[in-house]
Protein backbone atom coordinates (compact mmCIF):
# COMPACT_ATOMS: atom_id res chain seq x y z
CA UNK A 1 0.00 0.00 0.00
CA UNK A 2 2.80 2.20 0.79
CA UNK A 3 4.17 1.69 -2.95
CA UNK A 4 4.22 4.91 -4.81
CA UNK A 5 2.07 3.54 -8.03
CA UNK A 6 3.33 6.13 -10.56
CA UNK A 7 4.40 5.18 -13.59
CA UNK A 8 7.68 6.37 -15.83
CA UNK A 9 7.51 9.91 -17.14
CA UNK A 10 5.38 11.29 -14.24
CA UNK A 11 7.64 12.50 -11.45
CA UNK A 12 10.07 15.47 -11.89
CA UNK A 13 13.54 14.39 -12.19
CA UNK A 14 15.36 16.07 -9.09
CA UNK A 15 13.41 13.65 -6.87
CA UNK A 16 13.73 10.82 -9.09
CA UNK A 17 17.13 11.19 -9.42
CA UNK A 18 17.37 11.60 -5.56
CA UNK A 19 15.67 8.15 -4.81
CA UNK A 20 18.06 6.49 -6.62
CA UNK A 21 21.23 8.15 -5.71
CA UNK A 22 19.92 7.52 -1.93
CA UNK A 23 19.12 4.65 -2.47
CA UNK A 24 22.56 3.32 -4.09
CA UNK A 25 24.56 5.25 -1.36
CA UNK A 26 22.06 3.12 1.36
CA UNK A 27 23.04 -0.54 -0.96
CA UNK A 28 26.56 0.10 -1.42
CA UNK A 29 26.66 0.95 2.29
CA UNK A 30 24.80 -2.68 3.16
CA UNK A 31 27.16 -4.72 0.95
CA UNK A 32 30.49 -3.27 2.40
CA UNK A 33 29.45 -3.35 5.96
CA UNK A 34 27.94 -7.04 5.19
CA UNK A 35 29.85 -9.38 7.48
CA UNK A 36 30.70 -13.10 6.93
CA UNK A 37 27.59 -13.66 8.83
CA UNK A 38 25.37 -11.90 7.28
CA UNK A 39 25.86 -13.58 4.12
CA UNK A 40 25.38 -16.58 5.35
CA UNK A 41 22.34 -15.86 6.30
CA UNK A 42 21.57 -14.61 2.24
CA UNK A 43 19.50 -18.03 1.47
CA UNK A 44 16.96 -16.61 4.08
CA UNK A 45 17.10 -13.47 2.31
CA UNK A 46 16.02 -14.62 -0.71
CA UNK A 47 13.14 -16.39 0.78
CA UNK A 48 11.81 -13.42 2.25
CA UNK A 49 12.23 -11.47 -0.95
CA UNK A 50 9.99 -14.16 -2.81
CA UNK A 51 7.17 -14.26 0.40
CA UNK A 52 7.20 -10.27 -0.06
CA UNK A 53 7.01 -10.52 -3.86
CA UNK A 54 4.09 -12.98 -3.43
CA UNK A 55 2.07 -10.83 -1.15
CA UNK A 56 2.57 -7.70 -3.42
CA UNK A 57 1.30 -9.20 -6.46
CA UNK A 58 -1.83 -9.81 -4.79
CA UNK A 59 -4.78 -7.23 -4.35
CA UNK A 60 -7.20 -7.25 -1.74
CA UNK A 61 -10.51 -5.94 -3.28
CA UNK A 62 -12.27 -4.27 -3.28
CA UNK A 63 -9.57 -1.87 -0.99
CA UNK A 64 -6.94 -2.13 -3.65
CA UNK A 65 -4.68 -3.19 -1.15
CA UNK A 66 -1.42 -5.34 -1.56
CA UNK A 67 0.18 -7.26 1.63
CA UNK A 68 3.80 -5.80 1.59
CA UNK A 69 5.31 -8.29 4.39
CA UNK A 70 8.26 -6.00 4.50
CA UNK A 71 8.23 -5.86 8.51
CA UNK A 72 8.50 -9.35 9.02
CA UNK A 73 11.41 -9.06 6.40
CA UNK A 74 12.88 -6.29 9.22
CA UNK A 75 12.31 -8.48 11.95
CA UNK A 76 14.19 -12.10 10.57
CA UNK A 77 16.34 -10.15 8.69
CA UNK A 78 17.08 -6.56 10.48
CA UNK A 79 17.31 -2.93 8.59
CA UNK A 80 20.18 -3.62 6.43
CA UNK A 81 19.31 -7.01 4.56
CA UNK A 82 15.83 -6.01 4.55
CA UNK A 83 16.90 -3.07 3.17
CA UNK A 84 18.14 -5.28 0.15
CA UNK A 85 15.68 -7.30 -0.31
CA UNK A 86 13.16 -4.23 -0.85
CA UNK A 87 15.62 -3.20 -3.71
CA UNK A 88 15.23 -6.56 -5.37
CA UNK A 89 11.45 -6.93 -4.76
CA UNK A 90 10.90 -3.09 -5.99
CA UNK A 91 12.95 -3.87 -9.20
CA UNK A 92 11.48 -6.97 -10.08
CA UNK A 93 7.72 -5.69 -9.20
CA UNK A 94 8.83 -2.66 -11.78
CA UNK A 95 9.97 -4.89 -14.56
CA UNK A 96 5.90 -6.33 -14.02
CA UNK A 97 4.65 -3.11 -14.16
CA UNK A 98 4.18 -2.54 -10.69
CA UNK A 99 4.98 1.33 -10.75
CA UNK A 100 7.54 2.55 -12.99
CA UNK A 101 11.58 1.54 -13.15
CA UNK A 102 12.41 5.34 -12.51
CA UNK A 103 10.55 5.08 -9.25
CA UNK A 104 12.13 2.25 -7.89
CA UNK A 105 14.28 4.27 -5.94
CA UNK A 106 11.97 6.10 -4.05
CA UNK A 107 9.80 2.75 -3.58
CA UNK A 108 12.88 0.91 -2.37
CA UNK A 109 13.32 4.03 0.72
CA UNK A 110 9.92 3.89 1.14
CA UNK A 111 9.42 0.00 1.76
CA UNK A 112 13.34 -0.26 3.45
CA UNK A 113 11.66 2.41 6.24
CA UNK A 114 8.95 0.36 6.51
CA UNK A 115 10.83 -2.98 7.10
CA UNK A 116 13.52 -1.13 9.91
CA UNK A 117 10.69 0.91 11.65
CA UNK A 118 9.30 -2.30 11.87
CA UNK A 119 12.01 -3.79 13.40
CA UNK A 120 13.06 -1.11 15.56
CA UNK A 121 9.04 -1.06 16.99
CA UNK A 122 9.07 -4.68 17.47
CA UNK A 123 12.59 -4.96 19.28
CA UNK A 124 10.81 -1.58 21.23
CA UNK A 125 7.20 -3.22 22.35
CA UNK A 126 9.25 -6.07 23.12
CA UNK A 127 11.17 -4.36 25.81
CA UNK A 128 7.53 -2.53 26.73
CA UNK A 129 5.50 -5.10 27.28
CA UNK A 130 7.95 -7.88 27.69
CA UNK A 131 6.23 -11.12 28.34
CA UNK A 132 2.87 -9.18 28.77
CA UNK A 133 2.51 -9.75 25.49
CA UNK A 134 3.15 -12.67 22.81
CA UNK A 135 5.82 -12.23 19.75
CA UNK A 136 2.84 -12.09 17.41
CA UNK A 137 1.43 -9.34 19.31
CA UNK A 138 4.19 -7.25 19.07
CA UNK A 139 4.66 -8.35 15.67
CA UNK A 140 0.87 -7.02 14.83
CA UNK A 141 1.32 -3.73 16.97
CA UNK A 142 5.08 -3.11 15.33
CA UNK A 143 3.01 -3.84 11.93
CA UNK A 144 0.70 -1.38 12.10
CA UNK A 145 2.83 1.72 13.25
CA UNK A 146 5.77 1.04 10.41
CA UNK A 147 2.33 1.10 7.64
CA UNK A 148 1.20 4.37 8.86
CA UNK A 149 4.85 5.69 9.85
CA UNK A 150 5.76 4.45 6.17
CA UNK A 151 2.32 5.48 4.26
CA UNK A 152 2.75 9.24 6.10
CA UNK A 153 6.29 9.41 4.02
CA UNK A 154 4.88 7.94 0.86
CA UNK A 155 2.09 10.72 0.87
CA UNK A 156 5.03 13.65 1.69
CA UNK A 157 6.62 12.23 -1.43
CA UNK A 158 4.00 12.46 -3.78
CA UNK A 159 3.45 16.49 -1.62
CA UNK A 160 7.01 17.84 -2.60
CA UNK A 161 6.47 15.78 -5.95
CA UNK A 162 3.98 18.25 -6.75
CA UNK A 163 2.27 15.78 -9.51
CA UNK A 164 -1.74 15.17 -9.44
CA UNK A 165 -2.19 12.87 -6.48
CA UNK A 166 -5.10 11.31 -8.77
CA UNK A 167 -1.37 9.90 -10.82
CA UNK A 168 -0.79 8.11 -7.49
CA UNK A 169 -3.72 6.68 -6.28
CA UNK A 170 -3.49 3.07 -4.70
CA UNK A 171 -3.82 0.73 -7.57
CA UNK A 172 -5.16 2.98 -10.89
CA UNK A 173 -7.50 0.05 -11.49
CA UNK A 174 -9.24 0.25 -8.20
CA UNK A 175 -9.45 3.82 -7.98
CA UNK A 176 -11.11 6.45 -10.62
CA UNK A 177 -11.31 10.38 -10.35
CA UNK A 178 -14.20 11.40 -12.42
CA UNK A 179 -15.86 15.34 -12.84
CA UNK A 180 -18.18 14.97 -9.49
CA UNK A 181 -17.32 11.45 -8.13
CA UNK A 182 -14.46 9.36 -7.12
CA UNK A 183 -15.28 6.05 -7.86
CA UNK A 184 -13.94 2.98 -5.81
CA UNK A 185 -13.85 -0.02 -8.53
CA UNK A 186 -13.48 -3.81 -7.87
CA UNK A 187 -11.46 -5.42 -10.33
CA UNK A 188 -13.33 -8.21 -10.27
CA UNK A 189 -16.73 -6.22 -11.40
CA UNK A 190 -18.42 -3.29 -11.69
CA UNK A 191 -17.44 0.11 -9.54
CA UNK A 192 -18.59 -1.32 -5.84
CA UNK A 193 -18.49 1.98 -3.93
CA UNK A 194 -19.37 5.61 -5.65
CA UNK A 195 -18.55 8.64 -3.18
CA UNK A 196 -20.32 11.87 -4.81
CA UNK A 197 -18.19 15.00 -4.28
CA UNK A 198 -19.88 18.67 -4.35
CA UNK A 199 -18.85 19.91 -8.11
CA UNK A 200 -16.33 22.47 -8.61
CA UNK A 201 -14.78 24.80 -11.02
CA UNK A 202 -13.62 22.84 -14.04
CA UNK A 203 -9.98 23.79 -13.17
CA UNK A 204 -9.59 22.14 -10.01
CA UNK A 205 -11.18 18.90 -10.25
CA UNK A 206 -8.10 17.04 -10.32
CA UNK A 207 -7.67 15.18 -7.23
CA UNK A 208 -5.86 17.14 -4.58
CA UNK A 209 -3.20 16.16 -1.78
CA UNK A 210 -6.10 16.37 1.12
CA UNK A 211 -8.33 14.29 -0.74
CA UNK A 212 -5.80 11.84 -1.45
CA UNK A 213 -4.49 11.65 2.14
CA UNK A 214 -7.76 11.05 3.91
CA UNK A 215 -8.00 8.45 0.77
CA UNK A 216 -5.25 6.61 1.39
CA UNK A 217 -5.24 6.10 5.18
CA UNK A 218 -8.56 5.11 5.16
CA UNK A 219 -8.03 2.37 3.20
CA UNK A 220 -4.74 1.96 4.20
CA UNK A 221 -6.16 1.13 7.81
CA UNK A 222 -8.31 -1.19 7.27
CA UNK A 223 -5.36 -3.29 4.62
CA UNK A 224 -2.58 -2.07 7.90
CA UNK A 225 -5.35 -4.00 10.37
CA UNK A 226 -5.31 -7.41 8.26
CA UNK A 227 -1.50 -6.82 7.35
CA UNK A 228 -1.10 -6.87 10.77
CA UNK A 229 -3.03 -9.91 11.77
CA UNK A 230 -0.96 -11.69 9.28
CA UNK A 231 2.40 -10.44 10.76
CA UNK A 232 1.77 -11.26 14.30
CA UNK A 233 0.26 -15.04 13.42
CA UNK A 234 3.32 -15.23 10.89
CA UNK A 235 6.08 -14.13 13.19
CA UNK A 236 4.00 -16.37 16.33
CA UNK A 237 4.61 -19.27 14.21
CA UNK A 238 8.54 -18.58 13.49
CA UNK A 239 8.51 -17.76 17.23
CA UNK A 240 7.47 -21.41 18.21
CA UNK A 241 9.08 -23.18 15.31
CA UNK A 242 12.42 -21.13 15.09
CA UNK A 243 12.78 -18.32 17.65
CA UNK A 244 16.62 -18.29 16.46
CA UNK A 245 15.51 -16.32 14.00
CA UNK A 246 13.80 -13.75 15.58
CA UNK A 247 17.61 -13.49 17.69
CA UNK A 248 19.33 -13.33 14.30
CA UNK A 249 17.49 -10.67 12.98
CA UNK A 250 18.30 -8.96 16.00
CA UNK A 251 21.78 -9.35 16.08
CA UNK A 252 22.62 -7.87 12.41
CA UNK A 253 21.55 -4.43 13.85
CA UNK A 254 24.89 -3.68 13.75
CA UNK A 255 25.21 -3.88 9.93
CA UNK A 256 22.45 -1.56 9.30
CA UNK A 257 23.90 1.70 7.50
Amino acid sequence: MSHIHIPDGVLPAWIILAGWALTGLLLVLVTRRMEAAERRRLPLLGMVSALMLVGMTVELVPIGYHINLSVIAGILLGPALAFLAAFVVDLILALFGHGGITVVGLNTLVIGAEAALGYYAFRAFSRLLGQRASAGLRAGLATALSLLLSTLLMIGLVAVSTVNPGQQAPHAAAVEVEPDRLVLRNPLGEGLVVLELQPVEEEARALDLATFARLVLALGAVGWTLEAVLTGLIVGYVRRLRPDLLEAGARERDSAP
